[in-house]
């Protein structure tokens, strides 16, 4: 598990690094073994060796762990604590949960885009994902962006929300795929950044300026999207935080 936290904070440094333009920070990281490879040893032990209990990331954003609190710890040891098929979501950098025990879902929901669905006050719509589970988005959410090849009929910038234009045109995602979808209620302890960075929106962040909210820890783990003409959906990075499921 050492290894693995060692192996994660290079991953996180090597994206802050990418962000910056450090690039020359960046190959040493990337020669680094993976951390999933250690991890589907530790989940998946040699035929004839006697089964342990142990508390495994689910598949699609395993190979996440950091330093745990002593209830983490406990976790780890002990995963009857769990309900069986839930999933709690940790941050990556301190261990803390951030989330309540969540099911997954089979398939992302439709996205409700009647104008009539949207709160008369807030202009929200409904959450994309109901309150306690979520489901693993497979497609690009979030910067950077690209400019889109067609630029007389554009896609929407991400899978559900609006177009996006630039100065040069319209865009598209690029960012990282497996993000984590969940009701931005079932992270209640997240907190905008300082000076409520990347929140830009007309009633609510619109999410297409990069992370927005972070960990009580200040470490920045999630998208939050709520502005009054896109979906409302919360983002959980899938390097900067991991899942505890059995």
């Amino acid at each position: 598990m050492e290894e693995i936290h060692a192996n994660l904070l290079d991953r996180l440094r090597q994206a802050e690094a990418k962000e910056q333009g450090r690039l020359g920070e960046v190959a040493p990281i990337e020669a680094s073994p993976a951390p999933e490879q250690k991890l589907a040893a530790m989940c998946n032990p040699l035929p004839g060796t006697p089964p342990s209990t142990r508390a495994c990331p689910i598949s699609a954003v395993s190979a996440r762990a950091s330093t745990a609190s002593s209830e983490t710890r406990m976790r780890w040891v002990s995963p009857e604590h769990y309900n069986k098929g839930m999933t709690v979501f940790l941050c990556s950098k301190c261990g803390t949960a951030i989330t309540p025990e969540l099911a997954e879902l089979a398939a992302i929901p439709d996205v409700f885009d009647d104008e009539r669905d949207r709160d008369k006050k807030t202009r929200r719509a409904p959450s994309t994902v109901p309150r306690g589970h979520y489901v693993i988005d497979p497609e690009p959410w979030g910067p950077p962006y690209v400019m889109q090849h067609d630029q007389d009929d554009p896609k929407p910038a991400q899978s559900r929300g609006p177009l996006v234009c630039r100065e040069e045109g319209f865009v598209i995602s690029a960012g990282s795929r497996q993000t984590v979808l969940l009701h931005p209620d079932d992270a209640a302890g997240l907190q905008p950044l300082p000076n409520w960075e990347n929140s830009n929106g007309c009633c609510g962040p619109t999410g297409d300026e990069g992370l927005n909210r972070a960990c009580p820890c200040g470490a920045p783990v999630a998208t939050l999207a709520a502005d009054c003409f896109g979906p409302c959906e919360l983002h959980l990075d899938p390097v900067r935080t991991y899942a505890l499921s059995q």
